[in-house]
């Protein structure tokens, strides 16, 4: 299921409205155990065009 958040994710990250909900839904779908790598991930490819949104979230990780 992760890889095919992160699939979504791309397709939609041209729109901050359709981001942002994709967002949401993918982690509700993921499993606890994904979730921190899938922040990671997020950060990393979205970091700089997205971060407000990330940041409602996910807590940064420093």
């Amino acid at each position: 299921m992760l890889e095919y958040v992160k699939t979504i994710l791309q397709k939609v990250s041209f729109s901050k409205y359709l981001f942002e909900r994709e967002l949401k839904k993918g982690i509700r779908y993921l499993m606890p155990t994904e979730i921190e790598e899938f922040r990671d991930w997020c950060y990393e490819s979205f970091g700089p065009s997205h971060q407000p949104i990330l940041n409602r979230y996910f807590r940064p990780a420093y």
